[in-house]
């Protein structure tokens, strides 16, 4: 029995920032893996890189942006946060993303964000879906001092919704390395691709495939 959901945000309600700046990528001539490794260094790993500091709150954006600069510059490439973050378009529909978080709520299932973000996007993040009104409990990596992949996060996040057995639980992200951390916990992982295959998959696991509680019609949030 699934008691318990657990949702990343970035990449699940909004674009995934990992595929989102391709482009950036390109108009630098560079791989798009070594873009992702300038800023947000070995993202499968916990680590002191500069970014994984800002999302433990041990950090600020700006001291992040600044080594990925200097990073950069020592690689000859001439990368422009501005334009970074700029790339992030988000151009998918996640309505059916949203709908299945109420739709959950309707049938008793506690519901969770475990986010690796910064302080200084609170307020941004936060505006884009009702957040209050949607969860239980907000796991924010930079107000807690930890992050994905550590399994401490999901463990307290497990915690706080008191959840006793990890196997009651699932966990949604669009990076394949967090699931997998929480798949070690005992969690039941989707990797969030595409929202509609992997809103089907979590029906699945709820025992609701199929049925209209969780069906949602394709509209624009």
């Amino acid at each position: 029995m699934i008691e318990a959901v657990f949702w990343d945000f970035g990449g699940v309600f909004t674009a995934s920032p990992f595929h989102a700046v391709r482009p950036y990528s390109a108009s630098l001539g560079i791989e798009h893996d070594e873009l992702l490794d300038l800023v947000f260094g070995p993202y499968h790993l916990d680590t002191d890189h500069p970014w994984h500091q800002l999302e433990r709150g041990e950090g600020t954006l700006e001291a992040a942006m600044s080594a990925a600069v200097a990073a950069a510059d020592a690689r000859g490439i001439a990368f422009d946060p501005r334009a970074f973050f700029g790339a992030m378009r988000d151009d998918i529909d996640r309505t059916i993303v949203v709908d299945t978080v109420r739709a959950l709520r309707t049938i008793g299932v506690r519901q969770s964000i475990i986010t690796n973000n910064a302080k200084e996007f609170a307020d941004g993040w936060r505006k884009l879906i009702p957040v209050d009104e949607l969860f239980d409990d907000i796991v924010d990596s930079s107000a807690v001092g930890m992050r994905k992949p550590n399994p401490a996060i999901f463990e307290l996040a497990l915690e706080r919704l008191g959840v006793r057995d990890a196997s009651h639980a699932v966990f949604l992200d669009d990076f394949g390395p967090n699931v997998e951390a929480a798949r070690a916990l005992g969690m039941h992982g989707v990797i969030v691709v595409d929202p509609e295959p992997a809103m089907a998959e979590l029906r699945a696991l709820i025992g609701l495939a199929g049925g209209p509680v969780i069906s949602s019609p394709a509209s624009t949030t």
